[in-house]
């Protein structure tokens, strides 16, 4: 192979960071890097199915343009030509957004972008194409009736996750290292774990949400990509009010997210809760790469306790708050569209419509005690880690795990959705693999506003186990 045609996979395999500092140095232009990214895209959407669309000629018009300003010495903003994928559930002006649904009409001008979008555009980002998505983003899982199935890029029998899994696999296979996904109950931390990938729910509220979500305060809208330093970089572009969200939060303080990353984490206070107070089984494979990964963190200096948060497992209010949702998001649909749906969708939209708003009120009341409980914990803990999955990927296209006895997604995802109801910043890192090969993740979770911390324990800990060869390599 020559030196040009080995040049797209080593271009691809190379972070935000570092395809930014190239351009700075004049090693390589964005179209260079978006090529890359475009040519790993087109290999591997037939394999692992992470696309809705993609737009080559839009992506290729734009790092042109990229390339203009880097040479000028004029970029746009933190990341100008970097190639970036969105999933299918954020709007993306030019570009239908189908939210992974049969019932959604592609026509129209579709000229408007999401919050997120829009300040990716003013920072100059290529965009490669949006990502798979489950049918409006209502399960851990992505196969939808719209795109089939997403698999996992470790092993193509199992799934990616969800439900952000498309923009997972493609941060994961190197078709663009910046990804924007959504997350109401885990969606990008349960695929970052299964795919090997780094993902943060921020602080609900730091990232603005525009349309409003079905699923109310539980969504977010978070970073994913290979690496923390990625993320935060990301976060440093989407922070910020928009005027279209009523519940965001004011601007940022005067410190990025970027800059937050150094300091270690010598001195701080961090909990370590290996099953939830013994709540959830995790597969003894899991916990011995988390508890490794935990102990790596304590000899950074960080003062590690085993200790468990006081609460119960709130799923029956989560599904009182998710399932009523899915029967917003579908409530204007008519017969025939209602016989499109997944099946699954279908079963959860008819509980939902039967809530009542008591019902839906003592459901808020569970996550008012959740948020109570958990703000005294962080009295006392500046972080809490998890395991961020109790099982690693399992068999692509089902909800559950074969065998399992499990009924909803929610079975096998116990970690992630309790902090959704708090709205506290909750990360996973890849910290290692199982006896298959399969990636795992540690879930990192700090109080709200504190989305620094968890960025700095993550990037600590990224940078120790990377040193130690413990990572996933994500491709």
């Amino acid at each position: 192979m020559t030196e040009r045609e080995s040049e797209p996979t080593e271009l691809a395999e190379l972070t935000a960071v570092q395809l930014l500092d190239g351009y700075r140095k004049g090693e390589f232009s964005p179209v260079d890097a978006t090529r890359a990214a475009l040519e790993r895209a087109e290999q591997l959407q037939p394999v692992v199915n992470a696309f809705v669309r993609i737009d080559a000629d839009t992506a290729l018009a734009q790092a042109r343009e990229s390339a203009d300003r880097w040479r000028r010495g004029e970029p746009a903003g933190l990341v100008d030509g970097v190639p970036t994928t969105v999933k299918d559930i954020i709007l993306l002006r030019g570009t239908p957004t189908l939210r992974g649904s049969k019932t959604v009409d592609s026509g129209g001008s579709w000229g408007e972008d999401a919050p997120s979008t829009a300040r990716l555009r003013e920072h100059g980002a290529v965009f490669l194409g949006k990502t798979t998505t489950p049918e409006y983003g209502w399960k851990g899982v992505t196969d939808s009736p719209l795109s089939g199935v997403t698999r996992n890029p470790y092993d193509t029998s199992r799934t990616a996750g969800g439900s952000s899994g498309g923009s997972a696999a493609a941060v994961a296979l190197g078709a663009g290292p910046l990804s924007l996904g959504t997350d109401g109950g885990g969606s990008v931390r349960i695929p970052a774990a299964f795919c090997g990938i780094f993902a943060l729910k921020p602080t609900y509220g730091r990232v603005p949400l525009y349309p409003a979500s079905a699923f109310g305060t539980l969504a977010h809208v978070g970073p994913m990509t290979r690496t923390v330093a990625d993320s935060a970089l990301l976060m440093d572009v989407i922070s910020g009010p928009d005027s279209r969200d009523w519940s965001a939060l004011g601007p940022p303080g005067s410190g990025s997210c970027a800059g937050s990353l150094s300091g270690g984490v010598r001195g701080l206070r961090v909990a370590y809760s290996p099953s939830l107070g013994g709540q959830v089984a995790v597969r003894p494979a899991v916990a011995g790469v988390v508890r490794r990964a935990v102990e790596r963190l304590a000899e950074l200096g960080a003062y590690v306790t085993e200790t468990d948060p006081d609460f119960a497992d709130p799923v029956d209010a989560f599904h009182t708050l998710w399932f009523s949702g899915a029967a917003r998001v579908t409530q204007r649909l008519g017969a025939r569209q209602l016989e499109s749906l997944d099946p699954g969708l279908r079963e959860i939209r008819a509980l939902g419509g039967r809530v009542s708003a008591l019902d839906y009120l003592a459901a808020v009341d569970v996550r008012m005690e959740l948020g109570r409980r958990m703000g005294l914990f962080h009295d006392s803990y500046d972080l809490l880690l998890t395991p961020t999955m109790p099982i690693t990927a399992f068999e692509a296209g089902v909800e559950v795990p074969v065998g399992s006895g499990l009924r909803r997604w929610t079975g096998w995802t116990p970690f992630t959705y309790p902090f959704n109801m708090t709205q506290q910043p909750a990360a996973s890192l890849p910290v290692g693999v199982d006896g298959d090969g399969l990636p795992v993740g540690m879930q990192l979770v700090a109080a709200r506003h504190r989305d620094d911390l968890v960025l700095r324990a993550a990037h600590a800990l990224e940078e120790v186990l990377t040193n130690d060869g413990l990572r996933p390599g994500g491709s």
